[in-house]
């Protein structure tokens, strides 16, 4: 008698207590985005035969303007300024509190500050509408009131002295002190209307208003429940996002942000966790273009050598990745499949509209989405810049100079 044939060993199932969960149906995606990100995540997720456990895959997201409407870095900034929180850099000196603040800014915070506060003391700004309004104009314009350049001198790839600043001015609070802010800042901006607005000093028009987008939470929700390990990434400071992250689904030990240095008291100084080729307490790298890339194998890959700058072998780097600006698009074109919200940034969507490997999906912003840009993306010419913040061609991950691209996504 022929014995009969072996049967085949049944699909190994790695998902145990997980459930796969489908993307809710009634929550709006642009053209196949919802099939395509489902495709995306089944093909790695827990019922996958090559699925391992021990090594989760790994999906990164940007926060603001990605998981959320609108900016939370922001709301902190604007707590802080309106609430009489900024302290008086040591020395009375403004040039302490970022290595790339000019002579004309520090001159200028000094004028409308003054010098009458101690050093380490909070200044008034909640009552003092010149210091106030100075503060604004460095943070949101990179320019004084009087309109000189406020920063100057950095790698334009490795930080923003604009959004670091955020996190220096900071400086001499605890992590408790800090995420107890930021859960004040953004609890009413949850709840406010759309378009709402406020004033601080005699500034006007600032956003007063937040979101976190279902969608972002339905995506989230999806990778967990298929075994991927969920992380976020973002050029906001790291106790901002940390105390707002749960909110979204994600720990806040799943946040990576810019991570400010401590004092002997616990209290945040102006330097920043360093990374790759920057040491600890200095103040010259953030979670920023190739600072997220950076961070990320550092922190979630545990780099902690100059190689962390480098963009890491096939199959040793993130599976999924989803951003909304230029400053995302290292990590973003690292990953296997990358997911952009639409906000007409150029560099970024020059590199999502060429669409390398058939790994690029474009979704408009999920509230208020921005029309169309008239024109192609001037990709072949000035879209991307290098680290001198010169304009200059984008270019693929052959180095081939990619084509003007035209602006589809949109409702």
């Amino acid at each position: 008698m022929i014995p009969a044939p072996d049967a085949p060993a049944p699909p190994v199932d790695h998902c145990n207590t997980l459930v796969p969960a489908a993307f809710d149906a009634g929550l709006p995606w642009f053209g196949t985005n919802r099939a395509d990100l489902t495709a995306w995540l089944d093909a790695a997720g827990c019922k996958a035969d090559a699925y391992d456990p021990a090594h989760k895959p790994i999906v990164t997201l940007d926060w603001d303007n990605t998981i959320s409407k609108n900016d939370f870095g922001d709301a902190i900034t604007f707590y802080l300024i309106a609430n009489g929180k900024v302290h008086q850099p040591p020395n009375q000196d403004w040039k302490q509190t970022s290595p790339y603040l000019t002579d004309a800014a520090a001159a200028a915070l000094s004028t409308a500050c003054g010098t009458a506060v101690a050093a380490g003391a909070t200044l008034p700004t909640d009552t003092n509408a010149a210091c106030a309004d100075e503060i604004l104009a460095v943070y949101i314009n990179n320019a004084t009131r009087g309109g000189q350049t406020a920063f100057a001198g950095h790698n334009a790839r490795w930080i923003e002295p604009t959004y670091a600043w955020t996190a220096q001015l900071m400086a001499g609070y605890t992590h408790a002190e800090l995420q107890a802010f930021m859960t004040a800042a953004v609890t009413p901006q949850l709840a406010a209307a759309e378009g709402t607005t406020q004033t601080i000093g005699t500034t006007t028009g600032l956003n007063a208003w937040l979101r976190i987008y279902d969608q972002s939470k339905d995506l989230i929700a999806v990778a967990k429940s298929r075994g991927y390990d969920v992380w976020i990434i973002t050029a906001s400071p790291q106790d901002a996002i940390a105390a707002v992250s749960a909110q979204a689904g994600v720990a806040p030990d799943h946040v990576v942000g810019i991570r400010s240095m401590t004092d002997g008291n616990g209290k945040l100084t102006y330097h920043f966790e360093g990374c790759g080729p920057v040491a600890d307490d200095q103040a010259q790298m953030i979670t920023y273009i190739q600072g997220k890339r950076c961070f990320i194998n550092k922190v979630i890959y545990g780099d902690t050598t100059a190689t962390a700058m480098r963009r890491r072998a096939d199959g040793h780097r993130q599976y999924l990745a989803a951003g909304d600006s230029d400053t995302d698009i290292e990590f973003l074109r690292d990953a296997t499949y990358k997911f952009v919200v639409n906000r007409n940034k150029k560099e970024l969507m020059c590199q999502a509209y060429n669409n390398e490997n058939d790994s690029w999906r474009i979704n408009p912003m999920f509230i208020l989405p921005k029309s169309a840009v008239a024109s192609p993306y001037p990709c072949a010419t000035t879209a991307c810049k290098d680290e001198n913040g010169v304009a200059g061609p984008c270019r693929d991950l052959g180095g081939n100079i990619i084509a003007p691209q035209t602006d589809l996504a949109h409702p």
